[in-house]
């Protein structure tokens, strides 16, 4: 697979919060209360997680394409529809807690993960 000896494959899952004019985003409330139960209903299914803030886009000023953006870790795909499918309503029926923002979301093989 080309990775290096010792090293697990994994998969990604990202949900992307495309930056839009006038949207609504609760930074504090994501990362403390949303993500918090996400973590704790995924167990340990989920390996670890990043929570990116967009800041601009590639040019001084500009917006950034998404407002913020959430990687979460897990050993394979189907460990993850395993912990994600019990818990899917109560994750997303929390969603307008934070935004009004439709996120995306994409599911990744990560190569060379350590």
């Amino acid at each position: 697979t080309g990775l290096e000896k010792g090293r697990k494959q994994m998969i990604k899952v990202s949900v992307l919060y495309p930056q839009t004019e006038g949207m609504r985003f609760d930074m504090a409330y994501y990362v403390e209360k949303h993500m918090g139960m996400v973590r704790r209903v995924l167990g340990d299914a989920l390996d670890h997680f990043e929570i990116d803030e967009g800041l601009s886009g590639g040019m001084p000023g500009s917006q950034p394409t998404y407002r913020a953006a959430v990687h979460m870790y897990f050993a394979s795909t189907a460990a993850f529809y395993a912990a994600f499918g019990p818990h899917a309503k109560d994750i997303m029926n929390d969603v307008p807690n934070y935004t009004d923002a439709r996120p995306i979301t994409q599911i990744s093989t990560v190569h060379g993960s350590t």
